[in-house]
């Protein structure tokens, strides 16, 4: 009997074995695509004001050529070029009825001017060290969403990213966002 067991012990062993390892391998286009998933507003309970919020976007890419090392800033990742962020977000703000990007400005004490700000930035190399390129995941992004020259309380945001070889990502948009001024 005991036999009888371990003979079938060892094929239920080898399917087991044989289903779990076969796992679908994901592709994903060389382009990153991205998908708005939330924005969570974050009240300062000291204020009362909406002053910061997390903007989640998730993430696919068929070669894994995302994100950019510290390091990375001769050409085409330079200061100044169109490739130094890889994270653009565009702002916009609800005007009489019709959102209208903003430029945000920050006063500059030493110019005795207004510097132009903007929530573009640099998130990391995601790029997986071994095997399969296709990645996907989620991208946090915590910014100031309370512009205090503006009387204005519903926002909204545009995002697109670039990976390392200049493809542009589709652009996604959050819905309106109501601010506590």
């Amino acid at each position: 009997m005991k036999h009888v067991a371990k003979i079938l012990l060892i094929p239920v062993i080898v399917l087991g074995v044989m289903l779990f390892s076969c796992r679908k391998i994901e592709k994903y286009p060389i382009e990153p695509v991205i998908k708005y998933d939330n924005f969570i507003l974050l009240l300062n309970t000291q204020t009362g004001k909406t002053e910061r919020g997390v903007l989640s976007i998730s993430y696919t890419d068929g070669d894994g050529d995302l994100g950019l090392d510290p390091d990375d800033t001769l050409p085409p990742f330079d200061k100044g070029s169109d490739y130094y962020y890889n994270i653009l977000i565009k702002y916009f703000e609800k005007q009489n009825g019709t959102f209208v990007e903003v430029p945000l400005l920050s006063w500059n004490p030493e110019e005795q001017t207004y510097d132009t700000i903007t929530f573009n930035g640099r998130f990391p190399n995601l790029t997986p060290i071994h095997g399969n390129k296709n990645i996907k995941g989620i991208i946090q992004d915590t910014m100031y969403v309370n512009n205090p020259l503006s009387d204005f309380d519903t926002i909204k945001f545009k995002v697109s990213i670039y990976d390392r070889a200049l493809h542009l990502s589709n652009e996604v948009e959050t819905p309106e966002i109501v601010i506590l001024k």
